[in-house]
């Protein structure tokens, strides 16, 4: 495995630069340490997984030790080897249905045997680094999955808790459910009903008490509650029994059909892999929320992440445990609890393990309709309310619904099948579904395109556009977000034909705002918003011998060398007003009525060589643009006097309501090279006091414990290119310290970029922290009508 997951020590790329004043000593070993907030959340942890292990097994009809082995191998082998240090694994709810089926089919020592296939499997995958790939999978898929899983686990748990033993499927379920009604347990009803009490009450706890004892899980006050009135009052009812741990079932070898076997291996790959990879994007989003925890935990590594719950379903199944993977409800208690590094998880699967050797007589009072109970809860929440109305917005209930009725129905893996068969489905509908209306309104043609324009669309946006008369106005809205070639050059032809015999064609997008029309000469480049233009364009449309002005610049006659002109920025002014100026006035003339209204933030160097509206193929309105020497973000607090990075950061995200903030860097960068040059000691100069912000920067870079970043997937050319990478990086986490910054983020209405143009190859690179290896990745060109081919 180490392989697949290579360390900090072993990359042979990175550039020498011990040498380097800058570089620290050598850190002396360091004793393990724990973090008293690691401390307390594994605690938290621990009291959580402990009773829904036991129930999770329950519903599984696995043994129950089986439950406890798979939460503390999740806890010590997941938490170890895992790329999302704060997720915390064991049996998951999810994999109940799974786990039971094959329980069922194969017998418990196989089902082990399968545990331990798809470990291998997810080692595989994790090596492949094809971890991003699940992700690719639609939300509506996987919410219908849980919740299909969800209504079969509450079904079948509803028989335990009314004293009854459940069926092997939900229909029988169903089926049977009048008849165990009627002969119902009344000590089981009872005690599942003091446990859904506990639970649902023991939050909603109100005033200073409530705070104080809403720190203990509610899950394990339930059990404990209930577990206290059923011997108190001497209760006659099934009760939780681990037999010796001597003869614990450990795996064996699979026994059973071969494709049968195939396919049950690759729906616990599935769903352990998805569900895991899902939970480490959530947890991001958790720890996305506290800046501080951030800085020090970083983003999840995906691929490692995959490897970790591979190594653990391999253990867990080895030693006869359940199936594990990422829990949501134990991560987001360990994040809530506190905790800020892998020890707390770790620490979690010790305490459990000290549970199932030492705690057996305490566990054994638990009744068993409690654990369902709890479990029953766990099935119901996991229909999730939000998750519906999420897919009802986004128009994918069709998908929720088919995948949830075929996990019910069907099973898993044919359930999330019959899903992805009618996504596809529904996004080639959308595709092919395009509605072009046209219209007349006070001697101007509208013609209106809702929808993605493709080849299938184009007979009916030429008979649309025919409809307009030769040489009148038409304003053209394409309200997509797709074009393909054949659309465009159908549309692009009509729209050269239509300017030449003397109409106009505006081109607005799906907000009103105008597009700038196609270059018309096929030789020269430039477009027409560009201020600046290339001198090669200029000498081809301009005699060399026009211009007036005898100040022009020239040669120095005595150096020969070439001398500033006086007249240069009058003369650049002249030629906006000439030639860029009666393109924009429309457009500046909107902005001004309106107001500005940028979408982005952009935050880089102040280097002349950086053209920012050049390299983005942005104009007037689009971009609020910061520039400072090495675009550098101070930290709050840090600024020394000067406020003026911040002040355009909170007007940016509170005033403007910008969606996006990206921090650009550059090869070659002067303020780089300073940092790396300078020297303790000395006069504090202004430039010497602002680089003092950069000096976070130059530490990570240093840092043997954050990994460094690649450009394309080589190693940077030097130390100053490695150095204008990480400060990208660096900078970014900056920014999510400031307050405006980080509220904006936990509201999920703003998003961070990181961009590194590469100045002599003319390349932007945009950063790629989703799989935890800060990659910069290369930007390719984009065919539209800014763009066109």
């Amino acid at each position: 495995m180490s392989a697949c997951v290579p360390t900090r020590a072993a990359d042979p790329t990175r550039p020498a630069h011990a040498p380097e004043p800058h570089s620290p000593p050598p850190d002396p070993p360091r004793r393990f340490r724990v973090a008293g907030a690691d401390l307390s959340a594994s605690i938290a942890v621990f009291l959580i997984a402990l009773p829904l292990s036991l129930g999770i097994a329950l519903a599984t009809g696995a043994p129950l030790q089986a439950g406890l082995v798979a939460a503390a191998v999740g806890g010590l082998v997941a938490g170890r080897l895992g790329g999302s240090p704060l997720q915390v694994s064991g049996p998951a709810a999810g994999l109940t249905v799974v786990t039971a089926e094959l329980i069922h089919l194969y017998g418990w020592r196989t089902t082990c045997a399968i545990s331990v296939l798809a470990g291998i499997a997810q080692l595989g995958l994790g090596c492949l680094r094809v971890a991003r790939t699940a992700l690719a999978v639609s939300p509506a898929i996987v919410h219908g999955m849980l919740a299909g899983i969800g209504v079969t686990i509450a079904v079948a748990q509803l028989h335990i808790v009314l004293g009854g033993i459940p069926q092997s499927s939900v229909l029988d379920n169903l089926v049977a459910l009048p008849d165990q009604v009627a002969r119902l347990d009344t000590a089981a009803v009872s005690m599942s009903a003091l446990t859904l009490a506990l639970l649902f009450a023991w939050p909603r706890v109100p005033g200073r008490a409530g705070r104080v004892l809403r720190k203990v899980p509610a899950a394990l006050i339930a059990v404990a509650g209930a577990t206290t009135t059923a011997s108190l009052t001497g209760l006659t009812l099934p009760r939780v029994d681990l037999p010796s741990w001597s003869s614990h079932a450990l795996a064996g070898l699979p026994d059973g059909p071969v494709l049968g076997i195939a396919a049950a291996v690759l729906t616990v790959t599935l769903v352990c892999s998805v569900q895991s990879l899902l939970g480490a994007v959530a947890v991001d989003k958790l720890v996305s929320a506290r800046p501080e925890l951030q800085a020090r935990v970083g983003r999840s590594a995906l691929d490692r992440e995959l490897l970790g719950q591979g190594a653990a379903n391999v253990v867990s199944g080895a030693l006869g445990g359940l199936p594990v993977a990422g829990v949501a409800v134990r991560s987001s208690a360990n994040v809530q609890a506190g905790a800020v590094s892998r020890n707390s998880t770790m620490l979690h699967g010790v305490f459990v393990v000290v549970a199932a050797l030492l705690m057996v007589p305490i566990l054994e009072l638990i009744p068993l309709a409690s654990l369902a109970a709890l479990v029953m809860a766990v099935g119901i929440q996991m229909v999730s309310l939000h998750h519906i109305r999420t897919v009802t917005r986004h128009r994918e209930v069709l998908v929720y619904i088919v995948t949830t009725l075929g996990v019910v129905l069907l099973g898993v893996l044919e359930g999330v099948a019959l899903g992805v068969a009618v996504a596809v489905g529904v996004a080639l509908h959308r595709l092919s579904r395009t509605r072009i209306t046209h219209e007349e309104k006070e001697g101007v043609h509208h013609v209106h395109v809702r929808g993605q324009l493709t080849f299938l669309a184009v007979p009916r946006l030429s008979r649309a556009l025919h409809l307009v008369p030769r040489g009148a106005d038409t304003v053209l809205e394409l309200d997509g977000s797709f074009m393909d070639h054949a659309a465009y050059e159908s549309l692009h032809d009509w729209q050269s034909t239509h300017t030449a015999q003397g109409g106009t064609v505006e081109v607005t997008g799906r907000s009103g705002t105008r597009i700038a029309e196609p270059a018309e000469s096929a030789h020269c480049r430039c477009r027409p918003w560009t201020p600046w233009r290339n001198h090669q364009c200029e000498a081809s449309t301009a005699p060399a011998s026009t211009s007036s002005d005898t100040s022009s610049a020239g040669p120095d006659e005595r150096t020969g060398e070439a001398r500033p002109s006086g007249h240069q920025l009058a003369r650049g002014i002249s030629a906006f007003q000439r030639n860029t100026a009666p393109l924009v006035r429309d457009e500046l003339a909107r902005l001004a009525r309106e107001g500005q209204q940028p979408s982005q933030l952009f935050l880089t160097c102040a280097d002349s060589r950086l053209v920012t509206s050049m390299i983005t193929s942005s104009g007037p309105g689009d971009l609020f643009v910061v520039r400072n020497v090495g675009n550098l973000v101070p930290l709050p607090g840090e600024e020394s006097g000067d406020d003026s990075v911040a002040a355009a950061i909170e007007y940016a995200v509170d005033v403007l309501n910008v969606r996006s903030i990206t921090v650009c860097g550059h090869s070659g960068c002067g303020a780089m090279q300073a940092l790396l040059a300078s020297e303790p000691g000395g006069p504090l100069t202004p430039l010497k006091r602002w680089l003092r912000h950069g000096q976070p920067s130059l530490d990570r870079m240093d840092s043997e414990e954050t990994p460094w970043a690649r450009l394309a997937g080589r190693a940077p050319a030097d130390t100053v290119e490695q150095l204008c990478l990480t400060n990208v990086v660096q900078q970014l986490e900056h920014l999510r310290a400031h307050e405006s910054v980080a509220r904006a983020l936990r509201e999920g209405v703003l998003e961070l970029h990181g961009m590194y143009f590469h100045v002599g190859e003319a390349q932007a690179y945009l950063l790629d922290e989703s799989d935890g290896a800060e990659l910069f990745d290369h930007v390719g060109a984009a065919e539209d009508l800014r763009h066109p081919a």
